[in-house]
């Protein structure tokens, strides 16, 4: 069964902890080409898009997720938001929790929003993470 509408609400069960450490931040920044100082240090603030490695692990959950029928060759990551409750920081450890969001069937594609909400370990939100995947739907020669 395709991935639809039916699947809005579905969530998967939170990622196991992911331990913020103050190398990972450091080079995340340094990969960005980030030099504030904010950054770097054993305090150490993480950019904002480092949320993105964190959720990685909850879109895993649903890329496997045979019964959507999605195809990591087939996706385009079309559009991604961060709101943030607070700056992750060294010495977090964060969970995620993937929900499907909306889904909506356009043409031989699917639109399938995500949020993934990012807590710390005592299960105070620190983020969301929201995307829009666009998936196209196979072509003739990959059903045959």
């Amino acid at each position: 069964m395709p991935i639809t509408a039916e699947h809005v609400g579905r969530s998967y069960p939170p990622t196991p902890a992911y331990p913020v450490g103050q190398a990972k931040i450091e080079e995340f920044a340094t990969a960005l080409g980030e030099r504030n100082p904010v950054h770097h240090g054993p305090d150490a603030v993480a950019p904002p898009t480092f949320a993105f490695v964190i959720s990685s692990a909850a879109w895993q959950q649903l890329f496997d997720d045979e019964e959507l029928g999605l195809a990591l060759h087939r996706i385009l990551h079309a559009d991604q938001k961060f709101c943030f409750v607070r700056p992750i920081r060294t010495g977090d450890r964060i969970t995620a929790t993937l929900t499907i969001a909306s889904v909506r069937q356009r043409g031989g594609a699917d639109m399938v929003g995500t949020e993934v909400l990012l807590r710390d370990e005592d299960g105070a939100e620190v983020a969301t993470v929201t995307a829009t995947l666009l998936h196209a739907h196979p072509a003739e020669e990959e059903t045959a």
